[in-house]
């Protein structure tokens, strides 16, 4: 991943993205009976995403058997490009942001797999890369058994916003 120099004046989040060559899809729908994001007051918490690439396909399997920490780093990079679809289609300007306040990734892996925080650093890297300062964050990476669909990531977020 290319590092983008997040201290640039009059580097947007928008400015960001456009040369790290990332378009923000449409957010993903909910799976199940849940809403995307809740707001409440200056906080928004996102429901987890996991790894949908924009036409669709579902990036799936265990990691540390069939996935590669390297291959589970991409899969969470793009569930963070879902999160920031879905922070862009509540913001309207991801500038709005303030902090991403906390994240909470779930890598389905193997019982004696332990690198968990190489993956999720997939989404946490993009964050900062994209939003600067505003994109450091405090984090929980976990391992668990399975996760919806036997997707191989699935990370939420709890992010403040200006008005």
């Amino acid at each position: 991943m290319s590092v983008v120099d997040h201290k640039e004046p009059g580097s947007s989040p928008e400015d960001r993205l456009a040369r790290l060559g990332i378009v923000i899809p449409p957010p993903p729908p909910p799976i199940a009976n849940f809403l995307t994001h809740v707001r409440e007051g200056n906080l928004i918490f996102l429901s987890g995403q996991g790894p949908r690439e924009a036409n669709g396909y579902l990036h799936t399997g265990k990691v540390g058997a069939d996935i590669t920490v390297e291959e589970a780093y991409d899969h969470a990079r793009i569930t963070g490009i879902n999160l920031l679809s879905v922070m862009q289609s509540v913001l309207g300007d991801l500038g709005r942001i303030k902090r991403v306040v906390k994240l909470l990734g779930m890598v389905n892996a193997v019982p004696e797999f332990g690198d968990h925080p190489a993956v999720i650093n997939g989404c946490s890297d993009l964050f900062v890369n994209v939003l600067g300062v505003r994109g450091e964050h405090a984090r929980s990476a976990v391992g668990v058994g399975s996760l919806p669909g036997n997707i191989t990531v699935e990370i939420e977020a709890v992010v403040a916003v200006r008005d």
